[in-house]
């Protein structure tokens, strides 16, 4: 068993080495600079991922209003108003 526990133990140091050597290489002695650029990136691929999203839905709703035809903005049809089958009287007498 200590075996077992000798060979994850150095497995895992080697794979801690190895992402801090490629931290290295890739950012130098900026290591304060990477975290900030970290966030900036996750902010603008969060930026970029809504833009998106709004793009699809605004298509999404062109598309499908095209389909059925029917305009969005379009004021609902009112039923016209139909004459009655009896004339209404004056109500004035002179």
């Amino acid at each position: 068993m200590a075996a077992q526990d000798y060979d994850s133990q150095l497995l895992e140091s080697v794979s801690v080495r190895r992402r801090r050597l490629r931290d290295a290489v890739l950012f130098g002695a900026h290591r304060q600079r990477r975290s900030l650029d970290e966030r900036i990136g996750k902010a603008f691929a969060g930026l970029v991922i809504a833009a998106v999203l709004c793009a699809g839905c605004v298509g999404w709703s062109f598309v499908s209003h095209r389909v059925i035809g029917k305009s969005p903005y379009a004021t609902p049809a009112q039923p016209s108003a139909q004459p009655s089958s009896s004339p209404a009287a004056p109500s004035s007498t002179r």
